[in-house]
């Protein structure tokens, strides 16, 4: 975790601090069902809350310090609460196994950082809507391959992005319900030692679903397809961020990031407006997507359990969820003051002396009973000639001057090729479908 791309409700998850009270509360409550079984007395259970109440503070140092003898963390986590809570807390832990501990801890801070991570999206969500309608109907060229293509608008391209983050939010909701799993079966899984009506208890108050058939750990493919899908959303974050670097090129500048003033460039050349939020989201992602492998190999662990998935996920749990709390928010933020200029959407939609309609030409030929290969063999030649012009000439002029072409199409039907709102004709469908409305 590095503080530069982390916020901190979303580090509060994952300190020390908050990991030892959800330990406490895992086994505060585990406490209290085998009480109301019979299996330790109720006053162990009152106890471990009575002490709660009055010293909800955790010493994490003092608790780091017994690891260091015990090199086991969750023991230098009872004694110390031991040593706090006195006799009573004796009956703690009764047929539990660490893992119940850590597995159960981990489904409770995945799904808070999820919660968090579905608000950003949310946000997200909310400002690409709102430039969506905003720039409904602004005419820009398409692109395929990164040259010219034929027209769209600014809406529709936000548009994609909203009907992609939605997909995205829709998976985020399906992960966390595949997350929140809670795992209190005890060595190997059997509940050989502890009844299952105890993580029944313990999963009803922490808001999690029982985990069906544990082996000792929660199965680990829940968490692979958790982390693969946060990798999926950071693929998401760095398209539209290469969007918006490739619109902000200097040869094209149809949109940019808010420069703010006081903001430098380069510390050579003064001039410089960078897209340094966007450039930095395309690397975040990167980060986001690495996380995902290292989950998915945590799947294959030795029979009922091993350790070697532990350390990969104090690593990708907390970076990964923060890395991308992050990223959403820097996104919202980019797409919210996102400078669009549809002057120069324009002035670039004409730029190559009319091409971007060559398809209709095409189309129209045929239509008058021309052939396929001939009709694109007219159109081609006088595309041709304009491309190779750099746009000062008229591809409409060209074709109205051709002769085979003529013999097919009058100067008045050709001309009907060339209107811009032919191509924007269905954006009102495509944002029905979108948005509904």
């Amino acid at each position: 975790m590095i503080l530069r791309y982390s916020r901190p409700d979303m580090v509060k998850i994952w300190d020390a601090e908050t990991r030892f009270k959800i330990w406490f509360e895992i086994e505060a409550h585990a406490t209290d069902a085998l009480a109301e079984l019979g299996v330790v007395p109720k006053s162990a259970a009152k106890a471990l809350w009575d002490w709660w109440a009055t010293n909800p503070t955790i010493d994490v140092a003092a608790i780091d310090a017994i690891e260091a003898v015990t090199k086991h963390d969750v023991i230098a986590f009872l004694t110390w609460v031991a040593e706090n809570v006195g006799d009573e807390a004796r009956f703690m832990h009764q047929g539990m196994t660490s893992s119940d501990v850590l597995d159960t801890c981990l489904a409770v801070q995945l799904s808070r950082a999820t919660d968090l991570l579905l608000a950003d999206l949310d946000q997200l969500l909310a400002a690409i809507k709102r430039r969506a309608f905003e720039h409904k109907m602004t005419p820009s060229i398409g692109r395929s391959h990164g040259i010219h293509a034929e027209p769209v608008t600014f809406g529709l391209k936000m548009a994609e992005a909203y009907a992609e983050f939605s997909r995205c939010k829709d998976r985020l909701i399906a992960a966390r319900k595949d997350i929140a799993t809670c795992a209190i079966s005890g060595a190997v899984g059997t509940f050989a030692n502890i009844d299952p009506k105890v993580e029944e208890h313990v999963a009803a108050k922490l808001g999690l679903e029982i985990e069906p058939v544990s082996t000792q750990v929660i199965p680990r493919d829940r968490h692979a397809m958790y982390f693969a899908t946060l990798g999926v959303i950071a693929s998401s974050i760095e398209r539209l961020a290469v969007e918006v670097r490739h619109l902000q090129r200097t040869e094209v500048l149809e949109a940019e990031e808010y420069f703010s003033p006081g903001q430098k460039g380069s510390s050579a050349m003064p001039h410089k407006r960078n897209p340094v939020l966007t450039e930095n989201l395309t690397g975040l992602a990167r980060m986001v997507r690495s996380y995902a492998l290292p989950a998915m190999e945590n799947v294959a662990l030795w029979h009922e359990r091993d350790i070697s998935h532990s350390s990969v996920e104090r690593y990708i749990a907390p970076d990964a969820t923060i890395t991308l709390d992050f990223a959403l928010g820097r996104l919202t933020g980019v797409i919210d003051k996102l400078l669009v200029y549809p002057e120069r959407m324009e002035k670039n939609l004409n730029k190559m002396g009319g091409l971007v309609h060559s398809q209709r030409v095409l189309l129209a030929l045929t239509q008058a009973g021309v052939s396929r290969e001939d009709s694109y063999r007219l159109v081609q030649r006088n595309a041709m000639k304009v491309w190779e012009s750099d746009g000062q000439l008229s591809l409409m002029e060209l074709l109205k001057a051709d002769e085979e072409v003529t013999a097919a199409l009058s100067p008045q039907q050709i001309e009907e090729k060339f209107d811009l709102g032919y191509h924007l004709k269905h954006v009102d469908t495509i944002f029905a479908r979108v948005f509904g409305q």
